[in-house]
């Protein structure tokens, strides 16, 4: 395990890695997440091996701290992550993100065009005020004091499907709940926004059995390639692994 300091105050954020050949690529979990859970069967592929791998937790998730002190916006944890990726001296990387990690992972490209060549995105946010029915926008709902000390965070965990619970349940409250708070409110420009006009390469994964990506061919036009893995949800990894692992690589097709 690894660690690197993120809020000069010192805090940590912390990382698995295996070595391997640059450039490396690096695994962003979503909100209540943990990135070697979510990816650890991907990058153990036969396709990925010896390629150097890091499985980064955002502050607030899984093994790095989590400060009381620390507002968790998506820039805050672009900056932590930036931290990490610093202390780990990895540049050029290969960034796979998903859902709300997809969204730090645009602002870090943005923020430090330097650590990042290549992004995939799996149903990354990329719009401020999601659906009442997002996972986020559900847990916004309440106030920060309702959600951490009066019950919410148990309520949330007792609603939400067994799997996501899973890891959400060893989110820190208080990180979770500022985290759905920056990711509703979004950034500005807008995530979207930014990642039109990324000059890394982009790659957008969307799940099909779930809605249409909005805004899909003006994503296109401005260079994302955006690939449709059927009979997969939200969590594509879990879901259709051969082909997330197909994605990873870069062998991708426009359309599946």
């Amino acid at each position: 395990m690894r660690e690197a300091e993120f809020d000069g105050r010192g805090s940590r954020v912390r990382w698995t890695e295996c070595a391997g050949d640059e450039p490396a690529l690096v695994y962003v979990h979503g909100l209540g997440s943990m990135s070697a859970v979510y990816h650890a069967h991907i990058a153990g592929h036969r396709a990925l091996a010896g390629r150097r791998q890091l499985f980064v937790d955002l502050p607030g998730h899984g093994i790095s701290d989590r400060p009381s002190d620390f507002d968790y916006t998506l820039e805050d944890h672009a900056g932590a992550l930036a931290a990490a990726l610093d202390a780990a001296r990895v540049t050029g990387a290969e960034l796979v993100a998903h859902s709300m990690g997809g969204a730090v992972a645009i602002v870090l490209a943005d923020r430090r065009p330097d650590l990042v060549a290549r992004l995939v995105l799996t149903e990354a946010n990329l719009d401020p005020n999601p659906t009442p029915a997002a996972g986020s926008s559900g847990i916004a709902s309440y106030t920060e004091d309702a959600f951490v000390r009066g019950g919410g965070f148990a309520e949330v965990l007792a609603r939400i499907d067994p799997q996501w619970a899973s890891t959400m349940r060893l989110a820190d409250p208080l990180g979770l709940y500022r985290t759905a708070i920056g990711l509703v409110r979004g950034t500005e420009p807008t995530m979207r926004q930014l990642l039109m006009k990324l000059t890394a390469e982009r790659v957008y994964v969307v799940g099909g059995l779930g809605e249409d990506l909005p805004g899909r061919a003006e994503l296109v036009a401005s260079g994302v390639r955006v690939v449709t893995v059927a009979d997969a949800g939200h969590n594509v990894m879990f879901d259709q692994p051969e082909a997330f692992v197909r994605d990873v690589a870069g062998q991708v097709a426009e359309l599946r």
